[in-house]
């Protein structure tokens, strides 16, 4: 098996995650920091040239600046030799999940809210790299991630540029950078681009989410980028019935040809989102655009299709004269039907704002029913309107059927006809019932309680014939019921042992035969004629009786009497002498 091939002598390669059109993303892993990485490298047959070169390391210069949760970190840049050439790489954050184009590919499309919730994470990421001056200028699903706990990562700067980049425009030699179904308007016809275009692209992968299917498809590039200058998209509702009106406006004016009819900034359209999901009307209404002598900016091989044609030099003056006759009638007409549509559009804007006037006084504020009993809170709400839904949960803090949270929030301005409040209700604390330990090892009887949600007491011990460390009895008993989380005292056995018989042998043996048996010993010492002194007497307990390890047995140890001395006999006085003559003894008296 060969060796896995490291770059910079820290990141070694692992499998292929994933191929672009200069690049190969590869997992990988950084040796001296011990973690998962995913390398980005530029495709060999394209490291020899200048411009792929560039680009990728432009890529890493884009992203290295940004540091924000929703943009995929890069952790470091290099460049690896390989044949004499100098291919660069990125090393980026390791990210555990799907793109969004997987995730269509399995699902078709979103739920409105669904589909919301992934645009607000990308316009959070877009409105942090605008404002850090990059322009992504390649949003689409495939470049957006979907983490395994749900979170939105933006990902692949590869054409990015500075906001203040003069040159930025979309359009090279032979090739429209971008993929061209996600592509904005200016970008189609090679003029500069600006945030917007992001928020263009954006509009574009939230019709995507929304309906299964791009705002245009066509048979190749060109087409599709005619599309998205010439032809308005079919509103997102018409493909999808569970689509409402307030999200159809936000695709659509994100999807505006003229960018100053778009959102300002991704903020602005966030905040719209936002609107969305709360069930608040949305500041944006549907735009109506016409602009068929848009023009496609300066010709290239990649835009070149989407110009009008020249006029014919050789075209004869009579019928120029007559075209300029009907150019004029055609002019009049248009400028009545610009009167006619202005109306429409006016008696529109007009309608909506008078509808949005309507909505806004139907909407009612939420009340606050947190720690309300659950009876009280339903009646509240009901009382304005609300359809209420409860979930219950166990809570050790609030009182049972009382409510711990709502959504949404107190204060809030919902539509009582379209809007749920949901309750969290206490069912108060988790009741658990003490399981049946005894017998058990402790061991065995922690593992039974974290089982069952409870933890060790206090633990003591009694002397017993079980086994050492056997489970005698619990307080609170088997069977009792108590809160989820409480403590269960245990009482284990602390096992007998037979005292050995000591009796007659010396004190220093007596004490080195128990104390190996676990026993501590007392001595009494005894005078007695009867033993050799330091011979063992009695014991207690007795030897061959049991006892608990760790017991105290007293011995009686012999102990020599002590030598008495004899009083002193008296010496006789001469006052106290006999009459009789001093001789060798004298008889008493």
């Amino acid at each position: 098996m060969s060796e896995p091939r490291v770059l910079g002598g820290r990141y070694e390669l692992g499998e292929v995650v994933g191929r672009g059109g200069m690049a190969e993303v590869h997992r990988g892993r950084d040796v001296r920091l011990e973690r998962e990485v995913a390398v980005k490298t530029l495709r060999t047959d394209l490291a020899r040239d200048p411009t792929f070169q560039a680009r990728f390391r432009r890529e890493a210069q884009s992203a290295a600046q940004l540091n924000h949760p929703a943009v995929v970190a890069v952790y470091d840049t290099g460049e690896d030799h390989l044949n004499g050439v100098a291919a660069p790489y990125i090393v980026m954050e390791y990210v555990e999940g799907q793109t969004l184009r997987d995730l269509l590919n399995d699902t078709q499309r979103l739920m409105p809210d669904r589909a919301l919730e992934i645009i607000s994470g990308v316009l959070k990421a877009l409105a942090y790299s605008h404002r850090m001056g990059i322009i992504h200028r390649d949003i689409k699903p495939a470049n957006v991630m979907l983490t395994q706990h749900g979170e939105i990562k933006v990902m692949d700067f590869g054409i990015a540029r500075s906001v203040s980049d003069a040159q930025a425009t979309m359009t090279q030699t032979a090739q429209v950078i971008g993929t061209a179904q996600y592509l904005s308007p200016e970008q189609a016809r090679g003029e500069k681009v600006d945030a917007r275009s992001d928020l263009y692209s954006t509009g574009c992968v939230l019709y995507e989410l929304l309906t299964g299917r791009p705002p245009f498809s066509g048979d190749s590039p060109v087409s599709v980028a005619y599309q998205h200058v010439r032809e308005d998209p079919i509103p997102p509702s018409r493909l999808n019935p569970d689509i409402p009106p307030a999200v159809d406006a936000i695709v659509l004016k994100s999807l505006a040809k003229n960018p100053d009819n778009r959102y300002d900034n991704a903020d602005d359209m966030r905040a719209d989102v936002e609107r969305a999901l709360g069930g608040i009307p949305v500041h944006a209404t549907p735009v109506l655009e016409n602009s068929p002598t848009q023009h496609l900016g300066p010709q290239t091989a990649a835009t070149s299709l989407l110009g009008a044609g020249d006029r014919d030099p050789y075209a004869d003056p009579d019928e120029d004269e007559g075209r300029k006759k009907k150019s004029r009638k055609a002019v009049l007409f248009t400028l009545l039907a610009l009167g006619l549509v202005l109306a429409v559009i006016g008696g529109i804007v007009g309608y909506n704002a008078y509808l949005d006037r309507q909505r806004e006084a139907a909407l009612v504020a939420v009340p606050n029913v947190v720690k309300k009993t659950r009876i009280d809170a339903q009646q509240a709400l009901e009382d304005k309107n609300f359809d209420v839904k409860v979930q219950e949960v166990f809570s050790t803090s609030v009182d049972k059927d009382t409510v711990i949270s709502q959504t949404p929030p107190a204060g809030t301005r919902r539509d009582p006809e379209a809007t749920t409040v949901t309750l969290k209700v206490s069912k108060g604390e988790e009741m658990v019932d003490v399981p049946k330990l005894e017998g058990k090892s402790r061991s065995e009887a922690e593992k039974e309680l974290e089982k069952a949600g409870l933890e060790v007491g206090d633990i003591s011990r009694e002397s017993s014939e079980e086994k050492k460390g056997t489970v005698l009895s619990t307080s609170p008993d088997y069977g009792e019921s108590v809160s989820k989380g409480s403590k269960v005292n245990l009482t284990l056995s602390s096992g007998t042992v037979e005292v050995p018989e000591v009796v007659g042998k010396s004190e220093a043996e007596a004490k080195a035969i128990l104390g190996q048996e676990g026993f501590k010993v007392k001595v009494v010492r005894q005078e007695t004629e009867d033993g050799e002194e330091g011979e063992v007497l009695a014991q207690s307990p007795e030897g061959g009786s049991d006892a608990e390890e760790g017991t105290r047995v007293t011995i009686t140890v012999a102990k020599a009497p002590e030598e008495t001395t004899p009083p002193p006999t008296p010496t006789a006085t001469p006052s106290e002498s006999s009459t009789c003559v001093p001789q060798p003894f004298c008889e008493d008296p």
